[in-house]
């Protein structure tokens, strides 16, 4: 559930690198929608007892939405990279 909440609170966050749509989200928005979307998905599915379709939505979830978006945090002109490296 906090993947979740913490995908709803970045919606809210401003893009600050790179281009905007609606002069608000940036690509980095997509890995919080890809969450929102997979998250119901895989619970529906491990519910129906496919634990293929839940394992699928899982992967997704974590490749999108933990290693990429993480990634993406470590892109020069971000906050974190600024911390990390100088």
């Amino acid at each position: 559930m906090l993947i979740l909440f913490t995908a709803l609170v970045t919606l809210a966050m401003p893009a600050e690198v790179g281009p905007r749509v609606l002069n608000h989200f940036g690509f980095i928005h997509f890995f919080s929608f890809l969450v929102l979307t997979c998250i119901p998905l895989a619970i529906r599915g491990i519910r129906r007892g496919n634990v293929r379709a839940h394992r699928g939505n899982m992967i997704g979830v974590y490749v999108g939405g933990i290693l990429i978006a993480g990634s993406f945090t470590l892109m020069p002109g971000r906050m974190l990279h600024e911390w990390l490296f100088g």
